[in-house]
């Protein structure tokens, strides 16, 4: 019979296997070991199962724990990314909304539960199609970021500027899962934007405007004055002429000076290459600067390398604009001793020669700590500078940026109270014309044979190309305004007209215009040279689309004037 002490589990194989009660006495001592086994690993299973509530018990406490840790810390997340006023989103790779913080509602105006989970593609209506496309292309393509600032159009018809930023981010394999990114709200700072443009702009015109309501007068005392000086006079009055011109002449510097100020931070200045005889050219500023060198009593020598190239092709007229500035304050700032003006070949290579300019003076010098400053707009080597020396403080400025234009740049060696050395370097096209002869010129006071008709409605610009004209014996009339010169040449023939670009009732281009539309096939055709005070880079494209046939600037230059008259008395004989 089966003992009722022994394990459960024992009984029930016993029975299973149909023991008898002999088989049960015969191996006893079996069972009973077997039977402790059974009681041992119950033993044992107990103390387990003591042990694993105990864990778990454990684990669901710091299970508990850290759910709490958890939420607060999501909790503490969410309040300080709410808080933030920029957008802070996440999308999966296809550009569905899975994270947005509060400001989300506050600049875009929709709640955020109609938003998450639908595709930002749903929510692009105030977004242009380009930005559109671009936002596509960077999911598909995978890059690093995305930087974009757009219009965005309100559902409530508000418009704002939104700078967005993406970043592809990645799960612990390394593969792409979706995007982090924020946008903000950059309205204000784009409107301010905005205004400082068109601030700079108003600026511009205000600047080019007045420079124009300038030259005009200038252009009457610089032309009187080259009159006067033509004439006979006086000799006492020779000095008062002189300064006169002079004036008028530094005063117009002053105001270039400011105007390419004004196109440099604009950016309108270009290359305008020609070709030009160098060593002619470097005779000219030579001559230039030969009275000044004589009234200061300093000596002025020009060293000109024989290795020179004749003819270059290239801006002469900015390089003389350097070099006049840079000469200028070399005489200026040097009260005892020498002007060197040196021109040198570094190399040649090719179909180009690259050439060093130096001026070299025995001046007041610049200290090494000013070196920098002096090449600022407005800045002088010191503060007595201007007051001792005049001067705008722009000529330096100015011409660092020329040469900058030529990818160059310009250098000092200096020290204070022993003078100083300014020097660059400029490559030059060579030219395919062997030769430039500038003197082959008539006379600036031979007559002119030529019947001009002059739009002009400055009396005193009208009264100096009068006394020209008298002088050169030239046939012309001269209209008030486009009107005015239109109902004359209707009935009257001429060679040329010169014709003013701001005048009252009919301006310079539309008169140009109605010309050019006649009826008349010859009286359509006839050369018109464009007088006016603005720059030649400011009216060059528009006189071109007018079809003027050139320009002349004012302050009108005499021997340029009597230059362009004589061509075209040459051209119509």
């Amino acid at each position: 019979m089966v003992n009722s002490n022994m394990h459960r589990l024992l009984r029930r194989q016993i029975r299973k296997a149909g023991f008898e009660e002999a088989d049960l006495e015969k191996f006893k001592d079996f069972f009973e070991v077997v039977n402790e086994a059974y009681k041992s690993f119950d033993d044992d299973v107990k103390h387990h199962e003591i042990i694993f509530e105990e864990s778990s018990n454990e684990l669901y406490r710091a299970n508990l724990a850290l759910k709490s840790k958890v939420n607060s810390v999501e909790t503490n997340l969410n309040a300080i990314v709410n808080t933030i006023e920029g957008v802070i989103f996440k999308t999966d790779m296809d550009g569905n909304f899975i994270y947005l913080n509060k400001a989300w509602e506050d600049l875009i105006g929709i709640p955020i539960k109609d938003v998450l989970g639908k595709n930002y593609r749903d929510l692009s209506i105030g977004i242009n199609k380009k930005e559109q496309v671009k936002i596509s292309k960077f999911l598909r393509g995978k890059d690093n970021d995305y930087s974009s600032l757009f219009y965005f159009n309100k559902s409530k018809g508000e418009k704002i500027w939104i700078q967005l930023r993406l970043v592809i981010i990645c799960d612990s394999n390394g593969t792409y899962n979706g995007t982090i990114g924020t946008m903000t709200d950059v309205t204000q700072l784009k409107e301010i934007e905005l205004e400082l443009s068109e601030a700079n702009k108003t600026k511009d015109e205000f600047v080019s405007t007045m420079s124009h309501e300038i030259r005009t007068p200038l252009n009457a005392v610089i032309g009187m004055s080259d009159i006067l000086l033509l004439e006979n006079y006086l000799p006492e009055q020779l000095e008062n002429l002189q300064i006169l011109k002079y004036s008028g002449e530094h005063l117009l510097e002053l105001i270039n000076d400011l105007l390419d100020l004004n196109r440099f931070k604009s950016d309108e200045i270009k290359l305008i290459e020609k070709d030009f005889n160098l060593p002619e050219f470097i005779q000219n500023i030579q001559l230039h600067f030969k009275q000044t060198a004589i009234k200061k009593n300093l000596n002025f020598d020009t060293i000109i390398d024989s290795n020179i190239p004749l003819v270059l092709k290239g801006d002469s007229l900015k390089l003389s604009q350097v070099l006049r500035n840079l000469l200028s304050n070399a005489f200026k700032f040097t009260d005892e001793g020498s002007v060197i003006f040196k021109v040198e070949v570094v190399e040649t290579v090719s179909n180009k020669t690259k050439i060093r300019f130096s001026i070299i003076d025995t001046g007041i010098g610049v200290s090494y700590n000013k070196q920098k400053d002096i090449f600022k707009s407005f800045v002088q080597a010191n503060d007595n500078t201007s007051a001792l020396y005049g001067g705008s403080g722009l000529g330096l400025y100015i011409s660092k940026e020329l040469i900058k234009i030529h990818d160059s740049n310009l250098h000092i060696e200096s020290e204070e109270g022993k003078g100083a050395k300014f020097w660059f370097e400029i490559s030059y096209k060579h030219s395919k014309v062997k030769l430039i002869d500038d003197h082959n010129y008539v006379s600036k006071t031979e007559t002119i044979d030529i019947k001009v008709l002059v739009a002009e409605d400055n009396n005193l610009n009208a009264l100096l190309l009068k006394k020209l004209f008298k002088k050169w014996k030239i046939d012309y009339a001269i209209a008030k305004n486009g009107q005015e010169l239109l109902d004359i040449y209707i009935n009257e023939d001429f060679d040329l007209i010169l014709m003013d670009l701001q005048m009252p009732v009919l301006g310079g281009y539309e008169t140009t215009m109605r010309i050019r539309k006649m009826s008349d096939n010859i009286k359509s055709i006839i050369p018109i040279v464009a007088l006016t005070a603005f720059t030649e880079s400011e009216v060059r494209d528009k006189t071109k689309r007018y079809k003027m046939n050139g320009y002349l600037s004012k302050p009108l230059d005499i021997n340029e004037l009597y230059d362009v008259l004589n061509l075209y008395s040459s051209k119509k004989q």
